[in-house]
């Protein structure tokens, strides 16, 4: 006996294996419980697809969907398929496949010895996909495909014809293929086909009946069939589909058909693209088979899409940050393309893992499709806006605000009525540095501090046009005179009442530099707060001489050299002093032109 009180035998056991896949269905088929997810599904009544929440069993899905797939396939191995036919009987609990095109073999296979249908759908891991020499596009490879619908079914025929030996052949398996009736071959002279008819074993799924939910899905996976294959006539239980393509078929899932942007890239790659309304979206197959997980082929269409939408993005405006991820949320991507030897995460084959080195092919030339979507979508337009909306409201966060009493910005002398009822009247004076400071500081002895304040900037202001949002998020300076006047982004203001000064003066260098700095400022309050610019005397500067000429303690001040060479001309015997910036100004320079230089910009 062993610990847990089994025998040897009890412990360790050895399974077929068909028993095996019976006992672990989740690894072949997918789980055999009812799920809950969000899922594409077709509606009847809307004549769309759909996404809604829906019960199912994703192992009963997946048996239908490996005959489905297996039909697709006989497209690629015979062009001149054009008939798919699905019946789904919900009161019969049965389902049938019908394909025309290329038969199956209606032969003995000579090492086996049973017929090839038989073979290929009542013997585990047989069929024609394990030479990996051969490059092939079509959805079957492991070799269970049709088994796990038989050994999922309570009752599974299989029909084809084989016009090389003028036979039809019919065979029925029952009992979750424990059962296997000898075939039954008749003489038959008409045209190839096959057809795969099964009952699920609901009881295994635990279930009563094919639900609603499930049969949705199923239809849905039949419009599938309508967009990948070329050139084949789809019936839903005896009516003929009205999508032809994969154009048609992807205006299935919109609501706005226009904005459909649409390209055949080569012979085996067809995308689309639409505006997404939510979040990243996308619906994709490989040689038929709903990848509804995406994979390695979706990533390698996204990766040629996100730098050249940047880009135009970037030229809408290049403040705005916008990173990959905010880029592919706006997307809704359909991929229909054909991969050699694809390889998947699993049996249920939802998830591409196929390096793109390996496809076979790739999704190329794709530029004129990016132009496309740029030029005829809504796109870049929804982005932007957003990221706007996004960086105004971060923008906010650094909000000033009406208030008499503001602390924790260094180097700023706050007027003593700034924020009060008399804020209207009050001017803060932005300087060149800390040596313009200290004259704007003199100066204010002369005109007192109820009413003037001061706040020197280090150097040149940041260039908010052609900054982008971080940087001026990350720009002190800015975030500064935002609550030293009490600024608020996004607010057009037609007076001055609610904010913490009524003026800006400019007191900067006379020169180069100087200039630079002012229109740096300027620019600011132009690209945030052109309503300001609209007020008249809220933008001041201070006006300081570059000459000054003395004489019997007479001052005259010039603010151009012309002006001062015409006085030169006409008048002799003063004396002369250069100013070659604030920094040669003295206090008491500054207490003698403080308010008299000032004027409107």
């Amino acid at each position: 006996m062993t610990l847990m009180g089994k025998t040897i035998e009890e412990t360790y056991q050895k399974k077929t294996p068909k028993e095996h896949i019976l006992l672990r269905p989740d690894t072949y088929i997918g789980a055999i419980d009812k799920d809950v997810q969000q899922m594409y599904v077709w509606d009847d009544e809307k004549k769309k697809v759909v996404c809604k929440s829906v019960s199912y069993v994703p192992g009963l899905y997946k048996i239908f969907d490996e005959i489905l797939v297996n039909a697709a396939d006989n497209k690629m191995r015979d062009p001149k398929m054009n008939i798919l036919r699905v019946d789904i009987s919900k009161e019969q609990n049965q389902i049938s496949i019908f394909n025309n095109g290329s038969g199956i073999p209606v032969k003995i296979h000579a090492k086996e010895n049973v017929y090839v249908p038989e073979l290929i759908f009542g013997h585990l891991l047989t069929g024609s996909n394990y030479d990996d020499n051969e490059k092939k596009i079509t959805g079957g490879r492991n070799g269970y495909g049709a088994k796990l619908c038989n050994i999922f079914s309570t009752e599974f025929i299989v029909e084809t014809a084989d016009k090389s030996v003028k036979k039809k052949y019919y065979q029925r398996f029952t009992k979750n293929m424990d059962n296997t009736e000898e075939p039954i071959i008749e003489r038959y002279t008409g045209e190839e086909f096959t057809k795969i008819t099964f009952k699920p074993d609901l009881k295994r799924f635990k279930m009563a009946e094919l639900e609603d939910d499930i049969i949705s899905l199923l239809k849905k996976r039949v419009y599938d069939m309508c967009g990948t294959l070329k050139s084949v006539n789809v019936y839903l239980n005896g009516e003929l589909l009205p999508v032809k393509n994969f154009k048609e078929y992807i205006k299935l899932y919109l609501h706005n058909e226009e904005q459909v942007v649409h390209s055949i890239v080569n012979g085996r790659w067809e995308v689309g693209f639409a505006v997404s309304e939510d979040q990243f979206n996308q619906v994709s197959f490989v040689n038929s088979i709903s990848t509804s997980k995406g994979g390695t082929h979706v990533n390698h269409v996204m990766d040629q899409l996100i730098d050249p939408i940047t880009e135009a993005i970037k030229k809408k405006d290049k403040s705005l940050d916008v990173k990959p991820i905010h880029i592919k949320n706006n997307i809704f991507i359909f991929i229909n393309c054909l991969i050699e030897n694809p390889a998947f995460d699993s049996q249920t084959k939802e998830n591409l893992t196929l390096k793109v080195s390996s496809f076979g092919s790739k999704c190329l030339p794709i530029e004129s499709f990016v132009k496309d979507i740029i030029k005829n979508t809504p796109l870049v337009e929804k982005i932007v806006s957003f990221s706007r909306a996004k960086q105004s409201a971060q923008l906010k966060k650094t909000d000033g605000t009406k208030t008499s009493r503001l602390s924790g910005i260094p180097k700023l002398e706050d007027a003593n009525l700034a924020g009060t009822k008399r804020s209207q009247e009050c001017t803060l004076i932005l300087t060149e540095g800390d040596s313009a400071k200290t004259l704007a500081v003199a100066g204010l002895s002369v005109v007192g501090r109820d009413l003037y304040g001061v706040f020197p900037l280090r150097g040149k202001l940041l260039n908010v046009r052609e900054a982008n949002h971080k940087q001026i998020m990350d720009n002190s300076e800015i975030s500064s005179i935002k609550k030293i006047l009490g600024l608020q982004h996004g607010r057009i203001y037609e007076d001055t009442s609610t904010l913490r000064y009524g003026h800006i003066m400019i007191m900067t260098d006379q020169d180069h530099d100087g200039s630079h700095i002012k229109g740096l400022i300027i620019n600011f309050l132009d690209h945030f707060f052109p309503s300001l610019l609209k007020i008249k005397n809220f933008l001041l500067e201070f006006i300081t001489p570059i000459i000054r000429a003395t004489k019997k303690g007479v001052t005259q001040d010039f603010f151009t050299i012309p002006e001062y060479e015409k006085f030169k001309a006409e008048n002799e015997g003063w004396a002369i002093k250069y100013y070659k910036g604030l920094g040669t100004s003295t206090s008491k320079d500054a207490k003698a032109v403080f308010f008299r230089s000032s004027k409107a910009c």
